[in-house]
């Protein structure tokens, strides 16, 4: 693995953007390089765009040492009336080790919080006498399903370790454990109705939205048996979507509500 670094000259000025890049060996022997992650514009010229604060702890001394970062072959100089001292840092000796998703991460965080779901669920899914946090435990659930849909076994197994949400939680694997994440779901089924009236409440108050609502389901069972005798009764061919066109079925209709969605203006 290693620093990709590409030049590009916009309006007169080098601008260089660096990539992380890994080669990848195939069966026939040849290599091929795989993008694993862009870090962007790394320019020395526009020194207040990037300079960033890193804290350094020594080994005999844990009080943290705050310093100016820069690339090695773009560091200024440094001049007796800088607050902070400056280290000249090796990009190309840089290696990247155990990359998470973490941008979509906190977007869902963050919409969580919007939404209100964090004080909701905070209220009703309280922590059990061993700790666990069923409320942290859910949302790592939903933001799951939100960012990169699949099956629990497969959020223990491989997504959690791969994803910043235990940092962004402030949690560890516990969010994770296997059995939890099943039993989680059985919590949730008694705060639906009121799970239903917060989103509603929190629809109508982020967007102003005046409304009412019509849901209409429709379904279907088909039936392996004989043609009807009437082709215009209910039991009869057509759309079916489970792939059944050679057996008659029954279309069914359930109406919810009533009425139609007003947005303001």
């Amino acid at each position: 693995m290693f620093l990709r670094c590409s030049k590009r000259l916009k309006d007169g000025k080098e601008h260089l953007y660096w990539s992380v890049v890994e080669n990848r060996r195939l069966l026939d022997g040849r290599i091929v390089q795989r993008h694993v992650l862009y870090l962007g514009e790394l320019n020395g010229r526009q020194e207040a765009s990037w300079r960033k604060s890193v804290d350094l702890f020594g080994q005999e001394d844990d009080t943290p040492q705050q310093v100016a970062l820069f690339p090695e072959e773009h560091a200024p100089a440094h001049s007796a009336g800088d607050a902070l001292p400056i280290v000249r840092v090796r990009l190309a000796a840089m290696s990247l080790r155990r990359p998470r998703q973490w941008g979509a991460c906190w977007l869902g965080c963050e919409l969580w919080r919007q939404l209100g779901l964090d004080a909701f669920f905070g209220d009703r899914l309280h922590a059990s006498r061993k700790g666990t946090r069923w409320d942290l435990i859910l949302q790592t659930l939903v933001l799951y399903r939100l960012i990169d849909p699949g099956s629990e076994w497969r959020l223990h197994r491989h997504w959690f370790d791969h994803s910043a949400i235990a940092d962004l939680l402030g949690s560890d694997f516990r969010l994770a454990e296997q059995h939890h994440l099943y039993e989680c779901h059985d919590r949730l089924l008694v705060h639906k109705r009121a799970l239903f009236d917060h989103l509603t409440a929190r629809w109508r108050d982020l967007f102003d939205a005046k409304y009412e609502v019509l849901l209409y389901d429709l379904t279907s069972t088909y039936f392996e048996s004989d043609p009807p005798e009437q082709p215009g009764g209910l039991r009869r061919f057509g759309y079916s979507r489970d792939k059944r066109s050679d057996c008659v079925q029954v279309v069914k209709g359930e109406e919810k509500a009533a009425g139609a969605a007003r947005w303001p203006s």
